[in-house]
């Protein structure tokens, strides 16, 4: 008898404790939940060209600030280590500080990782995960202006 009693109140407290968990979980605020990064695409980022230049998507504005994952190529990097990349739509031959900014496309993302990282072959498919970030920064270490960076970011080969 005792045995059927102590095994009824171990799955009382079992549900007891997930139902708490539970409820303690979904009452954090959504940044505190580990959000799914909004998925982008090179096609989504701007909206139009206007008199004023590139016009960023409204999805592009609602997400700054928040979790974002684009697939991109890694173009040539400046060193096999760094703390940043480029990405572009397609694959490119050029490094991006040895060229004026008349070759480079308008649709790259600028890539901060988390940490140092070894940096892929130029050519090849990554898929980025970090938060978006809007507007002109100009890096100090490189003088690389941006308009779009994707920071505190992880990347993986393919998509």
């Amino acid at each position: 008898m005792s045995d059927s009693l102590s095994g009824s109140t171990r799955i009382g407290i079992t549900r007891r404790c997930f139902t708490a968990a539970w409820f303690a979980f979904a009452a954090l605020p959504g940044s505190a939940r580990a959000a799914a990064p909004t998925p982008l695409t090179f096609d989504t980022l701007y909206s139009e060209f206007g008199v004023r230049g590139l016009v960023f998507s409204p999805t592009v504005k609602a997400s700054v600030g928040k979790p974002v994952s684009i697939i991109g190529y890694m173009a040539p990097p400046l060193m096999a280590e760094a703390t940043f990349f480029v990405l572009t739509r397609e694959p490119l031959a050029i490094c991006p500080f040895c060229q004026s900014d008349a070759d480079w496309p308008s649709d790259i993302v600028v890539v901060r990782l988390a940490g140092a990282s070894p940096l892929v072959s130029a050519g090849t498919r990554v898929t980025v995960t970090g938060t978006l970030e809007v507007g002109t920064a100009t890096d100090p270490d490189t003088g690389f202006v941006s308009q779009l960076r994707i920071v505190d970011a992880e990347y993986r080969r393919g998509p």
